[in-house]
């Protein structure tokens, strides 16, 4: 990953600071998510705002979520030197590049094939050479490259489809936001012995996930 100047490294850090002042982070996902120039993968038009806690809008409908939203996820994940996690929803792919500095393998799936090229081509420009990205459904998962040590959903789900549960590996953590009525909740759901706990963290907002791929 290409090191950031700093004039950028003070700008990513402050942000990351004020993340810390509405949730404490780990110091593995604080440096991880300074090591990540938001600005890259907000829109031209918006990056007056890209060091600001708000979600910005993407094309197609999507948002880039908040980086405070991305460091709870980030957080709720467990996150430890583990080898490999599942990203649903790549999005314009900035929880994905800070997964990058939490996993040894991040694979993602974007269902908007030009949302997944930028997000590759913004992935290639930075040199961050540890994610895998496809265009696809990601409620079928990636059953390839499973099992999973960790799964992270980035859109809401009425439930999660048991291909996934199947692609996670025993002691392994999903996170994902869930709708219940007009609720939504981030919900972990923890794969022990074949059984599935779940906790519930906290309420959220979050686009909802769709079926299918748009090319």
């Amino acid at each position: 990953m290409l090191v950031l100047n700093k004039i950028t490294a003070s700008r990513v850090a402050k942000m990351v600071d004020e993340c810390e002042k509405h949730f404490p982070l780990s110091k593995s996902v604080r440096e991880a998510m300074c090591r990540v120039d938001r600005e890259e993968f907000v829109p031209a038009g918006l990056r007056s705002n890209a060091y600001k806690l708000d979600p910005l809008p993407l094309s197609a409908n999507q948002w880039i979520s908040s980086p405070l939203t991305v460091a709870k996820m980030s957080e709720y994940i467990i996150a430890r030197p583990y080898d490999r996690v599942l990203e649903v929803g790549c999005g314009s792919g900035y929880q994905a590049a800070v997964l990058s500095g939490l996993f040894r393998g991040v694979f993602t799936i974007e269902r908007v094939e030009h949302l997944l090229l930028e997000a590759l081509d913004r992935f290639r420009r930075l040199e961050i050479a540890n994610i895998s990205a496809k265009v696809g459904d990601g409620q079928e998962g990636w059953k390839q490259y499973a099992p999973y040590d960790r799964i992270l959903f980035s859109a809401t789900a009425d439930e999660i489809p048991q291909a996934l549960f199947d692609q996670l590996a025993d002691d392994g953590v999903l996170v994902a936001p869930m709708r219940t009525g007009n609720t939504q909740t981030i919900v972990r759901f923890i794969k022990s012995g074949g059984s599935i706990s779940k906790e519930e963290l906290e309420e959220c907002d979050f686009v909802p996930i769709v079926s299918g791929v748009i090319k």
